[in-house]
């Protein structure tokens, strides 16, 4: 069966960057399981992935604007350390969920001063031209139960990370939420807790 639109696949996968540094990989573990065709993959993989059969192995580059994204500065910010009302040590790498007037997004503290906390809005990836060996594992039609699972996600039910239960995830975002926040952090209007 080859991959399409809305079939159930399952890939392992290792991710490299330019200088072949391990990012991430499936390799040992359980495969990662998607809906193609639905956006649960980078545009660049999902479409190299598309056509092709379960045994296959490809190896596949995707550029920063099928990836994550190119590198914007824009989303980089400096914020009064008082609008952090968080208890415990502010660091480097934690990452809270803002309000912005585009909707939820995740921002990463890259600087901790004195006065002021530096937040970042790209996602770690973006700006990188990315490596992926993958080795399709299997291809099928959606169970019922599959077909509606994917289907509440797609509509907005929980389980489809932080975007997916309109921010309200109780912690477990999917992306290693640290904390939840108000506000339009890219206007310095954040006020995390």
């Amino acid at each position: 069966m080859k991959i399409e639109k809305n079939k159930v696949v399952s890939i392992h996968y290792t991710l490299t960057d330019d200088d072949g540094n391990k990012i991430d990989s499936s390799v040992g573990s359980e495969p990662l399981t998607y809906y193609h065709g639905n956006g649960y993959l980078i545009p660049g993989l999902e479409n190299e992935l598309e056509g092709k059969s379960a045994g296959e192995k490809l190896n596949v580059t995707v550029q920063p604007a099928d990836g994550y994204g190119i590198y914007d500065e824009r989303l980089v910010s400096s914020i009064p350390r008082e609008r952090f009302e968080i208890d415990g040590e502010i660091t480097v790498g934690m990452q809270f969920q803002v309000q912005t007037p585009g909707g939820a997004a995740i921002v990463r503290v890259v600087e901790v001063g004195d006065k002021e906390i530096k937040i970042d809005g790209n996602h770690e990836l973006a700006g990188k031209v990315l490596h992926f060996d993958v080795e399709i594992v299997d291809v099928h039609e959606p169970s019922q139960e599959e077909k509606m699972q994917y289907e509440s996600i797609l509509a907005g039910g929980c389980g489809g990370g932080c975007g997916g239960c309109g921010g309200n995830c109780g912690g477990d975002c999917g992306s290693d939420c640290a904390e939840n926040c108000q506000g339009d952090c890219a206007n310095s209007e954040c006020t995390c807790k």
